[in-house]
């Protein structure tokens, strides 16, 4: 399991998403008898978001992401490698993206956030869609066809229970301890700086990650937090693991 967020502002989509990768292995007894499946952690440096700088396209993976017992990021890499020209805007991108996997993999319980902007008239458009494998789904989560306007907000997308209890609320305890609903409190994306959208995405891997930590449940969302930044004249890394040595000591 993984847990990634997008978020859309008007100057910026910030991308984020932890580190763990678990697996679900199932043994058997010397004489044969199966065991109960039991979830592990794989590793805690595994890339979740991906940036293609020739597109100019955010990727967030989450879901089944050992696809033919292959790293996600090798296949991210062999889709820019096959099906990906330089010039394909974000829209092109997630085409070719659900091509690719359905192709090789067409029940997949796999998912994406593909996220950029597009000139449109010479104005940059930001375009944010999920999409799923298995479901064949390719939804722009911005956009309002019933106005015709892009919106501002935010996806999440794996263990995304934590985040959804604490901002999205059905019930709380009243004066007199009992259940009575929630008062519906807005976060206005609208009106969001960059800086707050990204520590926003932050805040949601890090509560997930620290709730998790406590609860006695698979600790399936885990690692160092990687968040891209987006903008229309620019992108950038604002924090992503990076490949080093381990120097033991003796």
């Amino acid at each position: 399991m993984s847990f990634v967020i997008t978020v859309y502002v008007p100057e910026a989509i910030v991308m984020a998403s932890d580190s763990r990768q678990s697996i679900t292995i199932a043994g058997q007894t010397p004489d044969g008898k199966k065991l109960p499946p039991v979830e592990t952690i794989a590793s805690d440096f595994t890339y979740k978001t991906f940036f293609l700088k020739k597109q100019r396209v955010g990727i967030s993976a989450y879901g089944n992401s050992l696809l033919g017992k292959v790293q996600m990021e090798s296949h991210i890499k062999r889709l820019e490698e096959e099906k990906l020209d330089d010039s394909d805007a974000v829209d092109k991108v997630a085409d070719k993206l659900i091509s690719y996997f359905k192709e090789r993999f067409p029940d997949a319980d796999t998912a994406f956030h593909i996220a950029g902007f597009k000139k449109e008239k010479g104005v940059s458009i930001p375009y944010v869609y999920a999409c799923h494998i298995g479901r064949n789904e390719r939804n722009r989560v911005n956009f309002n066809p019933g106005n015709n306007q892009v919106t501002y907000g935010c996806s999440w997308g794996g263990q995304s229970d934590i985040i959804s209890t604490i901002l999205k609320p059905y019930q709380i305890l009243g004066p007199d301890n009992k259940p009575i609903p929630a008062p519906h409190i807005p976060i206005i994306y609208d009106s969001m700086n960059v800086q707050d959208a990204i520590d926003f995405t932050v805040y949601a891997v890090r509560t997930t990650i620290d709730t998790i930590k406590f609860q006695a449940r698979a600790k399936n969302v885990g690692g160092s937090i990687d968040v891209l930044l987006l903008m229309p004249e620019e992108e950038k890394w604002m924090q992503r693991k990076e490949l080093h040595a381990v120097t033991l000591v003796s």
